[in-house]
């Protein structure tokens, strides 16, 4: 694969460097049955249809409605596909080492080393200890922007070369037709700690890049003037469910005809004294410190809480024939997505899963899939208590006891990358069905009892054709989201 040349104001050096060792082999799946007619059950949230060419939004008004959903094949219909993967994360800046790893049972969580954290109780992360910007990112931008404005940065560009998007590609773009949208939970916040440090001394000592690095929009921003893609260009803060918020809200854009191409995802970095300490008032994170390898095990009856990660996830969307035209390689096929809120409390799950379920139900009834067809779920399960059983015997709920299931947490190998979790998620899941190999659960050594572990992937990779498979995150705030990716068959 070709190598991109991105210079720009923001970027100084060409990225000839990089270059993608990892052939893509085509994808030998099964494609999944797609349902002429669907009932579900419909309580509330907006579903996103991908598959007919429509988006349709379900109201609190319906929330008690019985409604059919007659899928139709339009003419004009737009299909939206996965054509470049970017990752920056405690496991690497590949994406394709990135899974490579998660394969081996590779964990990225060790101690805390970018800051003494002695006196915490909790001491552990899953940190990016080294990561070089060369090519990607002017130095000036390197040394003054917060990690999850680089983190994005450096993901995003590495999805375009993924993709094939080498300079010449680039210029022949319509560039009104791209867009970005990387969501992050929290933002530049290592920005706002230096500001709240430096007006303790003197106004004079604030940094002019202050409010523009710690704004959360500010990586779609960067990314687009780097670019000069000027379709729709923002961000969306819905906790750990804020990279799913984005894919959908990106693949849509697509669907509406607004764009053609959209670099979606997420990042975050938070692994500093005020992010960590902050989750320990919570009551949120995980005390292993003797052992940290240990420490994320989702769905184990001795989990006690997740451990933190930080990193970037990004993919490239592309409407399937402006894809086709271009000749590049397809990873998968967005098939749809729904989003729902649980509307209950602020940081605890709904005791009865009920918006969980609504997000899966609706996602499969507008993309026009059969419960039955999906047979492999990439879960937001943190590792912790309350968040991994609900969403289990949410799913259950939801699928019945499928013999095919199987789900796995990438946040058992990585921590959890709160705004970027879904993203890298997302890579996770988009390779699992372009490689037919899903990751083990880490640390799933004495499985909950209200689990049935025959559902779960045990401590080893298993082989896997992939018919369609779910990715679920969940955020504080009860905001619920599922997205479906299925083989590309070429039809």
């Amino acid at each position: 694969m070709e190598t991109a040349s991105l210079a720009s104001p923001l970027c100084t050096s060409p990225a000839a460097n990089y270059r993608n060792y990892h052939a893509l082999k085509s994808s030998m799946l099964k494609s999944p049955k797609r349902h002429k007619k669907l009932t579900s059950r419909c309580n509330i949230g907006s579903t996103f249809c991908i598959r007919n060419g429509t988006t349709m939004a379900v109201s609190a008004a319906q929330s008690e409605k019985e409604f059919v959903i007659t899928k139709k094949k339009e003419t004009g219909e737009r299909r939206i596909v996965v054509t470049g993967l970017g990752a920056v994360t405690p496991l690497g800046d590949d994406a394709h080492l990135f899974h490579t790893s998660l394969l081996e049972g590779v964990t990225g969580i060790s101690d805390i080393h970018g800051f003494d954290c002695s006196e915490f109780p909790t001491r552990i992360a899953a940190e990016i200890k080294s990561l070089s910007t060369d090519g990607w990112i002017s130095p000036k931008i390197a040394k003054k922007a917060d990690k999850y404005l680089i983190y994005a940065l450096v993901a995003g560009k590495k999805a375009l070369v993924d993709a094939g998007i080498t300079e010449q590609v680039s210029g022949e773009l319509d560039k009104s037709r791209c867009g970005v949208i990387i969501g992050s939970a929290m933002g530049g916040l290592r920005v706002l700690n230096d500001g709240f440090e430096a007006i303790k001394v003197s106004y004079k000592k604030m940094s002019p890049f202050y409010i523009p690095y710690s704004l959360t929009n500010m990586a779609s921003a960067v990314l687009a003037m780097d670019l000069g893609w000027a379709g729709p260009s923002y961000s969306i803060n819905t906790a750990c469910a804020s990279s799913n918020y984005s894919i959908l809200n990106a693949a849509n854009h697509i669907i509406k005809g607004d764009t053609d191409i959209m670099l979606c995802g997420g990042s975050d970095g938070m692994i500093i004294p005020s992010g960590i300490a902050g989750l320990i008032a919570c009551n949120a994170l995980s005390q292993r410190n003797s052992d940290p390898t240990k420490a994320a095990r989702p769905w184990d009856a001795d989990r006690d809480g997740f451990v933190m990660g930080e990193g970037a996830g990004v993919l490239l969307l592309e409407e399937l024939e402006h894809a086709k035209k271009r000749g590049t390689n397809i990873y998968a096929e967005i098939l749809g997505g729904s989003l729902t809120c649980d509307a209950y409390h602020i940081t605890a799950p709904h005791p009865e899963g009920v918006g969980m379920v609504s997000c899966m139900e609706k996602a499969l009834a507008q993309s026009g899939v059969a419960k039955e067809d999906v047979n492999y779920i990439n879960a937001h399960a943190p590792s912790t208590r309350l968040g991994d059983l609900r969403e289990y015997q949410a799913v259950i709920r939801c699928f019945g006891k499928n013999p095919e299931l199987r789900m796995n947490s990438t946040k058992s190998l990585i921590g959890h990358l709160l705004g970027a979790s879904g993203a890298a998620e997302a890579v996770a899941t988009v390779k699992a069905i372009q490689t037919g190999w899903i990751h083990p659960n880490l640390n799933l050594e004495n499985p909950d009892k209200h689990v049935d572990a025959k559902v779960l992937v045990g401590p080893k990779k298993e082989r896997l054709d992939i018919k369609v498979a779910m990715s679920n995150s969940f955020g504080f705030g009860g905001h619920n989201s599922s997205i479906l990716f299925a083989p590309f068959k070429g039809n």
